[in-house]
């Protein structure tokens, strides 16, 4: 098997239409708000600018005229040159907590992935269960669930390391690309997305929008939504999830193979190869438990998520588990730093214009007379399926968390019950399209799975998410207190 490779393929940069296109509509759609649209009598110049830059951006993070970090950092300068924003206000996103985290989590997954641990892992779950084609499935998506409590980027952990034994194995049982693909590779490529959605639902780490769903939810809300609390959360529908899901993607797309034994006997020739766990690996291993065990406590030391994460980093660097140089050249999370701490900054500033709440205004005018649980189906079943629209699970959560929970909480829905179900529904709605979150184009470019067949078991899958965290999911949530 081909070493695990650390900067993982990533889906085309290419932007979504010629950038000149881009452009001309971005002009026009700032052209449009600022003088064609009637500006509310609540807003203020100022706050229907600072409207005009947040929706040009978001765009833009959509269409690609520029990469996302290009177009944030314009945006960013953009509110500053106009005096939208001071400088201090504008560039206050970069202090942010949140922004922290997903660095800290970052740099402790390319410790995770430099040591050898994630493969080693996954090494292990076939071993143990991947003697049938339904048991890989199980194995991989386990190994993804559990590297998402350290490891935010989910193109990481499926086109670093999963992807990679998910097409060997495919390949030993001779299911390539095109006529054989239906033997084995079509069910591992469709199994691991559908079950990543999972594992960036069950983690405030497991994937890059959760933290600004915090983020906004504490500066907005007074809601905290600690890695400790996000578990408790998403972990009995989680569990129930993690149980159907590959089950259901096997019975919709099953593979030719249904035994496996090949897998194991690979996974076993694997392990001994990369004899015992190195001193690096038990390093970043009890590094790891010693995080965990800090979030989980946080009500008993009062230790902040970020100040755990970032002691971790920390002692991963004290150690030489993780090298300067290694944070130094870690372009993908200071690439995230750029364009997260602009964007989470700027609606913090869409909020504190007041536009928000005159957003959930005018809409509950309309829904004056439903109830709030009437009312919060119908915003979920829309939020949900917006997602066909999104290429990106944070473009989605920046674009549509704040007015929709603003709604729902002016409503009266509980302010927990809201934050929580629209941070995780974001997740889960990936599961719609091959280009809903990034490792879905990595695995559809491997040639594996067809566009209708990705799109038909996405939307099965969509009835599947709904009706677990819809029951069991507000059940569990009612055990805890959250409505």
């Amino acid at each position: 098997m081909a070493p695990d490779t650390l900067d993982p393929p990533r889906p085309t940069d290419a932007p979504a239409i010629p950038p000149w296109v881009s452009a001309v509509i971005l002009f026009f759609v700032a052209v449009a708000i600022l003088y064609l649209f009637p500006r509310p009598a609540a807003i203020t110049v100022q706050g229907w600018r600072m409207f005009a830059i947040f929706v040009c951006t978001v765009l833009a993070l959509m269409l690609r005229p520029l990469p996302g970090g290009a177009a944030v950092l314009i945006g960013v300068v953009v509110t500053m040159v106009t005096g939208v924003l001071t400088p201090a206000q504008a560039l206050a996103g970069y202090s942010n907590t949140a922004v922290w985290l997903v660095i800290a989590a970052f740099l402790f997954s390319r410790a995770v992935l430099n040591s050898g641990l994630a493969r080693r892992l996954a090494l292990l779950f076939i071993r143990r269960i991947g003697h049938t084609s339904l048991g890989l499935g199980y194995s991989l998506v386990a190994c993804d669930v559990i590297m998402a409590s350290v490891i935010p980027g989910n193109s990481a952990r499926i086109g670093g390391i999963l992807m990679p034994i998910a097409r060997t194995l495919s390949v030993i049982y001779q299911s390539t690309p095109g006529p054989t693909a239906g033997l084995l590779g079509s069910y591992l490529m469709l199994v691991l997305y559908q079950g990543d959605m999972l594992a960036c639902a069950m983690y405030l780490t497991g994937q890059v929008s959760n933290p600004i769903a915090a983020g906004l939810a504490l500066k907005t809300f007074n809601v905290s939504m600690t890695w400790s609390r996000w578990l408790q959360v998403s972990i009995v529908p989680g569990l129930v999830s993690f149980a159907v899901i590959p089950w259901v993607v096997y019975r919709l797309s099953p593979p030719g193979i249904r035994h496996t034994p090949e897998a194991a006997a690979m996974a076993r020739d694997e392990l001994v190869a990369l004899g015992p766990a190195t001193m690096g690996e038990k390093k970043v291993i009890a590094v790891f438990v010693l995080v965990c065990g800090l979030w989980a406590t946080a009500s008993m030391h009062g230790m902040a998520t970020v100040t755990v994460a970032l002691l971790g980093v920390t002692l991963l660097l004290l150690s030489n588990a993780l090298a300067w140089t290694d944070i130094v050249h870690e372009h993908t999370a200071w690439d995230v730093f750029l364009w997260f701490g602009g964007i989470v900054r700027m609606g913090e500033a869409i909020n504190e214009y007041g536009l928000t709440t005159a957003f959930a205004s005018s809409a509950s005018a309309a829904f004056g007379a439903w109830t709030w649980p009437a009312l919060m189906v119908i915003i979920v079943l829309m939020y949900f399926y917006a997602h066909y629209f999104f290429a990106s699970n944070t473009t989605h959560m920046v674009s549509m968390f704040l007015p929709f929970s603003t709604l729902l909480v002016a409503a009266g829905a509980p302010p927990e019950l809201v934050v929580f179900s629209l941070a995780i529904y974001v997740n889960l709605s990936a599961c719609l399209t091959h280009f809903g979150t990034t490792p879905g184009p990595i695995l559809y470019s491997t040639g594996y799975v067809s566009v209708g067949r990705w799109w038909k078991v996405g939307l099965l899958i969509s009835f599947v998410h709904l009706a677990i965290w819809g029951s069991v999911g507000l059940a569990w949530w009612k055990v805890l207190g959250l409505w």
